[in-house]
């Protein structure tokens, strides 16, 4: 018997994102959810590569963050459109996350944003645990209050551009109010959450989700940065020319002066 304890492999009590479903059979309900999804990650990634140098955070989009532990899985799960975990391992050991799991973690998502299709109804939803009968879920909104307890939850209303955020203080959700800017500081990430109009990907001009700085300047996708690094080598390059052109004319009045421009001094 020189099997010892440490030899066997003990299942542990709670399951771990390997063994829990990556999906509820839901779909995302309308087309511009994913590429609101890529601007929102695609904006603050370098923000976030800054915050974290050792690169210790993970950003979900659509994912599963598990809360309580239910047969079926699934009942204990809420799938945020998107949401940003700070101080985690963007793997675990090694492996791509397939969910977040809270009881394994403990750290929960510094900021929540939910893209409601109709009116925001269901992302308000603030029906409790207590009470339900078998099979009904509680409300997003309780859920992420009282049991995730995000810092920061944003809903916002792709159709009607309605943007709503919500600061946990003392326990409970306030209501936000916008700045003079119209945007939401979120102050631990130093930077501000608002509303932009125009054109992304194939889409047409219309009303994004978008960060900026806490100075007011708009965090730039990647496309939009070589954009900027284009417009700006363009700009050298014309100061250059036109440089070009005014030393060539100094030139010419030097010499119709009778100075030679090429002489040293």
């Amino acid at each position: 018997m020189s099997e010892t304890l440490a030899d066997i492999s003990i299942p542990p009590q709670f399951p771990d994102h390997t063994q829990l479903p990556e999906s509820d059979g839901t779909f995302v309900k309308n087309f511009q959810e994913h590429p609101q999804s890529i601007i929102i990650t695609d904006s603050i990634i370098q923000t976030l590569q800054k915050l974290h140098p050792d690169g210790q955070f993970c950003i979900g989009q659509d994912c599963g963050i598990y809360w309580r532990e239910t047969e079926p899985p699934e009942k204990g799960t809420v799938a945020p459109d998107w949401f940003y975990v700070p101080d985690v391992p963007p793997r675990l050991d090694g492996k791509i996350r397939r969910s977040y799991v809270l009881w394994r973690e403990y750290i929960p998502p510094l900021i929540v944003i939910e893209l409601a299709s109709g009116n925001g109804e269901e992302e308000r939803d603030k029906t409790p645990l207590a009470g339900l009968q078998p099979g009904e879920k509680p409300g997003k909104f309780w859920v992420y209050e009282r049991i995730i307890r995000a810092p920061y939850y944003a809903i916002y209303e792709v159709n009607s551009g309605n943007l709503e955020v919500y600061h946990l203080v003392d326990f409970s959700y306030q209501k936000m109010q916008p700045n003079e800017r119209g945007h939401y500081p979120i102050l631990p990430l130093g930077v501000e959450l608002g509303l932009w109009q125009g054109s992304y990907l194939n889409n047409p001009d219309q009303v994004w989700l978008r960060w900026w700085d806490n100075q007011g300047n708009l965090l730039l996708v990647g496309k939009e940065e070589a954009q900027l690094e284009r417009l700006r080598t363009e700009q050298q390059q014309q100061r250059a020319e036109q440089a070009e052109i005014k030393a060539a004319k100094l030139a010419e009045r030097l010499r119709a002066m009778g100075i030679d421009p090429d002489d040293d001094l």
